[in-house]
């Protein structure tokens, strides 16, 4: 077999970088096509890159002829480029047609009910599919078969996850979806089928690894909840919480989504106040209201206390930037051997020095590369449809993938009972 062409599209995106360094450290007989509508912004990377390794260019992926010609005969297309719930349509359209594989870390729900409605075809023009690739959903969902597996009969699933101060390495289409998650409908799977709660409304206390240790979280719309399902449909009760460290910028990501939820605030003009905060900088006034009747509700439920919101404001006024915590965790409950058992996974480490959760565009960026290089080496295979990690990517096969792109087998994760 010749060299395969692996196409990257919105390779500029910090996430996208990340998964494309990371890819490259992996050993394979491949060319690296990376795309983006600022090509400008990939000179540096390619330069990184191992010589000879990528090319860059200019792609509006709107530009369906441009696209094309763009995927055309790639051993795998891989979409970096967000808000997926406006760009994954456009692009597995275009791989259905050309009948190219597809792979991309979609954290939505509504592009993710999409990509899961082109099953039948994507089955019928014989191409795999593989969506929410990144680290949650994806590793979260490797996680979820891992510890499953452990048990007779799975009865509840809960998904944690908790993202660190990730000042200077957020784009628009990150905190386009952190709003959205923040505030609006929720699609969960309770009692043995799916309802439709509100983000943000119900908590839970969870002790998490990576320093955190007992933190509050926040259910959350992700796309856990609606794929997990298709492998444990006899599950009781599937749930996602999430929550951002330190407490304070809940309060504050919340306000601003129930203002955008309310209609108080355009989300172009809430993304451009987080934006400004992420760089800072102070932001609009409208956006402080919005963001201080959020962070005052955390009082109210103690989340955290004055004290704590003052420093918290005081600090972020003069730059301050604070230590990085990022976990993933999932709790598994059912039967094994006839009695009730809870299984766990849950990460070990993050932050400064480590190779994983230094932020989650690493995370991210980590855990795409790693179900890439699976997905790539089972490329003989017949596996056509549109699947999600549970589906598809054995555990230990991704575990060790990700010591492939280059992750230490001390950061891949612990048992947790």
């Amino acid at each position: 077999m010749g060299t395969k062409r692996i196409v990257f599209i919105g390779a500029a995106g910090e996430m996208c970088r990340l998964a494309i360094e990371r890819f490259a450290v992996a050993d394979g007989d491949w060319t690296l096509a990376l795309y983006d509508i600022r090509p400008d912004l990939l000179d540096e990377l390619v330069r990184r890159l191992p010589p000879g390794l990528a090319t860059a260019g200019r792609l509006d992926l709107y530009d369906q002829r441009g696209l094309r010609d763009a995927i055309e005969g790639a051993a795998l297309v891989v979409l970096g480029a967000g808000p997926y719930n406006r760009t994954a349509g456009p692009v597995m359209e275009a791989c259905l047609r050309a009948e190219v594989p597809y792979l991309d870390f979609d954290d939505d729900i509504e592009s993710t009910l999409h990509a899961l409605s082109l099953h039948d075809d994507a089955r019928a023009a014989g191409v795999p599919m593989y969506i929410g690739c990144g680290a949650s959903p994806g590793i979260t969902n490797v996680l979820v078969a891992d510890a499953a597996a452990e048990l007779d009969r799975v009865d509840n699933i809960d998904v944690y996850w908790v993202v660190g101060d990730e000042r200077g390495s957020i784009g628009r289409a990150v905190l386009d979806h952190m709003l959205r998650v923040a505030a609006g409908p929720c699609v969960t799977w309770e009692h043995g089928g799916p309802v439709l709660h509100q983000s943000w409304v119900e908590t839970r206390w969870t002790e998490l690894g990576a320093g955190l240790g007992l933190t509050l979280v926040h259910e959350t719309a992700h796309p856990e909840p609606v794929t997990l399902p298709r492998k444990y449909p006899d599950a009781k009760n599937i749930r996602c919480f999430g929550g951002l460290d330190p407490a304070p910028y809940n309060g504050l990501v919340r306000g601003v989504g129930l203002a955008v939820q309310r209609g108080r605030m355009p989300m172009s003009k809430a993304i451009d106040f987080l934006e400004a905060l992420m760089t800072n900088k102070f932001g609009s006034l409208k956006g402080w209201r919005n963001a201080l009747s959020g962070m005052r509700n955390l009082v109210r439920t103690g989340e955290a206390t004055r004290t704590e919101l003052i420093k918290f404001l005081a600090l972020s006024a003069i730059g301050h930037t604070f230590p990085h915590k990022t976990a993933l965790k999932v709790e598994v409950t059912g039967l094994r051997d006839g009695l009730p058992a809870v299984i766990g996974r849950r990460t070990s480490v993050s932050g400064d020095g480590t190779y994983l959760f230094t932020n989650m565009a690493a995370a991210t960026g980590t855990a795409c590369a790693a179900f890439m290089v699976v997905a790539l080496d089972d490329q003989n295979d017949s596996r056509a449809g549109v699947f999600t990690p549970e589906e598809w990517a054995e555990p230990e096969r991704f575990y060790k993938a990700l010591e492939r792109v280059g992750t230490p087998r001390d950061e891949i994760f612990v048992v947790s009972h």
